[in-house]
């Protein structure tokens, strides 16, 4: 890269972890908050990203892939099924994937690209739980539960990161035992269904 671009790149990912930080926090937050964070000027922050709405999908759009990379790893891992598993939700849970969900549902409007990108996460995700219920996942698991529970993980927040991270990361311990089969006793209700988790967007 040349340095201009170089610099227009590393503008970028500070104005992306800005706006990150900033609307988990508070989803209602201006943009001008996102620029005072990152130390962009407004007018450079709106160059980059339209609108709010734009900055918000490419933050959601941006969790999303990480979410199918992992996925990814996890199904070309050919080692135990269980670990790779468990892998897979350790290391969601620390990039925090799904805390742009948890906090910005129906704040904008999903692309195509994004719902094409929601099916493929579904799909994936369901084809890791099926080879892990080999491997010692209880069968009353399904797609959407894995995805409730990341957010509900993502919800712990003592207001000191790295110990906020440390408590996510015990809890995520007590729910891996829990999803472990044989369960002592059935889940009450039916799984969420994915559409009700989309018609949150």
């Amino acid at each position: 890269m040349s340095g201009r671009r170089a610099e227009a790149a590393r503008n970028d990912q500070r104005i992306l972890e800005a706006a990150r930080a900033v609307f988990v926090a508070d989803p209602g937050a201006p943009v001008s908050a996102v620029a005072e964070r990152a130390g962009v000027g407004i007018g450079g922050l709106y160059r980059r990203y339209r609108s709010k709405e734009e900055l918000l999908l490419r933050l959601a759009s941006d969790g999303l892939a990480r979410y199918l990379a992992e996925l990814e790893i996890a199904l070309a891992d050919e080692g135990d099924a269980w670990e790779a598993f468990a892998g897979f939700m350790r290391r969601c849970v620390d990039a925090g994937t799904s805390s742009i969900t948890r906090r910005l549902a129906g704040r904008f409007t999903p692309t195509e690209a994004m719902a094409h990108d929601g099916r493929r996460a579904a799909e994936l995700t369901e084809r890791l739980l099926e080879r892990t219920r080999g491997s010692g996942l209880r069968d009353d698991v399904g797609v959407a539960d894995v995805s409730l529970l990341f957010e509900q993980l993502q919800g712990i927040d003592v207001g000191d990161g790295d110990r906020s991270r440390e408590l996510r990361r015990r809890y995520l311990a007590l729910l891996l035992d829990a999803l472990r089969a044989p369960g002592a006793d059935p889940l009450p209700g039916p799984a969420p269904g994915w559409a009700e988790l989309v018609a949150r967007y």
